[in-house]
């Protein structure tokens, strides 16, 4: 009887572990698919954006098809201070590369030189946010701050897909 009895009391437990198995299995399977279709979105989402991104920046665009604009003169601009209080200055010539076949140059790249005020100002706003050694190690950095500001005030528009300093010097 006492055999019977633990047999029995066994066979229950077993039913109810497969029971509950089972409800825990259906209960994490839907949730995780939810999650699987959500990760699958964002990822989606994201992918997009990653490629439009990269499509300006590692887009190569042939010789032939870039237009260059210098600022005529060299710009010399106050840098921030160091902590010991120290002014400094950065004297700068830079350049803008543009795609003569993207579709907002005749729009924006023919007149770019009207526009020379408003480069030079983003220029300093962005030299300004650097000290010395900030500039000197960050050139790249600052030269991509000053390009994304250019582009916001052309809509976000990527025909100049490049700012570089052609003669840089600190003091």
């Amino acid at each position: 009887m006492k055999k019977n009895f633990l047999s029995i009391l066994i066979l229950g437990c077993t039913l109810i572990n497969i029971v509950l198995s089972a409800v825990t299995m259906f209960s994490v399977v839907t949730t995780n698919r939810e999650t699987g279709k959500i990760i699958g979105s964002v990822a989606d989402i994201l992918a997009v954006k990653l490629d439009a991104a990269g499509d300006s920046e590692h887009k190569e665009i042939p010789i032939e098809e870039i237009a260059m604009y210098s600022i005529p003169e060299s710009m010399t601009v106050e840098l921030k201070s160091d902590a010991d209080g120290t002014s400094h200055f950065c004297m700068v010539s830079v350049c803008f590369s543009m795609d003569t076949k993207h579709k907002d140059y005749k729009k924006y790249g023919e007149t770019i030189g009207t526009n020379e005020l408003i480069f030079r100002s983003i220029i300093v706003e962005v030299f300004r946010e650097y000290t010395i050694t900030e500039a000197r190690a960050s050139q790249e950095e600052i030269a991509n701050d000053i390009l994304a500001r250019v582009q916001d005030k052309y809509q976000g528009s990527d025909f100049i897909f490049e700012v570089s300093f052609s003669d840089i010097k600190f003091q």
